[in-house]
């Protein structure tokens, strides 16, 4: 089963495309969209056409998206929100099930502790899906993420495999 991992992001979402084959993990792809636009709508309309053509692309039968981190700037977390909801809305409409992870429960889960830098989350990301060519820390926390949903997924999906 191929599990399509999300890291939301207002200018910058993480994408990555990993194969769960029992308790195999095997990397198919990963990147990074870049919004363009000079308004919100704009940018919130480039990140919903970039990941309509991965999901085409790439195919997944599952997907998994970082829950926001809410912090002390209200206006900016707004913002990731609706970033967030194109990340929910465009695997939905291809039909797929999407899983929600905690930034803490991805990190411990990839890293062993909740509170990972990213280099930890990169670096452990490389040693499980060996081989990998990183396209950058966005990409490498929503390949985490995908790992998280393949090991937490099967109980919500009944199995993965």
């Amino acid at each position: 089963m191929r599990v399509l991992g999300i890291d939301p992001g207002l200018r910058n979402l993480g994408w990555g495309v990993i194969e769960v084959q029992g308790s195999r993990l095997s990397h198919i792809a990963n990147g990074v969209c870049h919004s363009v636009g000079d308004d919100l709508g704009a940018r919130l309309l480039s990140l919903y056409e970039q990941l309509g053509d991965i999901v085409h692309r790439y195919d997944p039968q599952a997907a998994a998206v970082e829950q926001t981190f809410v912090n002390k700037d209200g206006a900016g977390t707004l913002k990731l929100g609706q970033a967030r909801g194109v990340a929910l809305l465009v695997p939905a409409q291809y039909g797929l099930t999407v899983g929600e992870y905690s930034p803490n429960r991805v990190k411990k889960t990839v890293v062993g502790v909740g509170h990972a830098a990213k280099e930890q989350v990169a670096h452990m990301v490389r040693v499980q899906l060996p081989g990998v060519v990183l396209a950058g820390p966005d990409a490498a926390d929503a390949l985490a993420v995908a790992i998280c949903h393949a090991h937490y997924g099967r109980a919500l999906a009944g199995g993965l495999a």
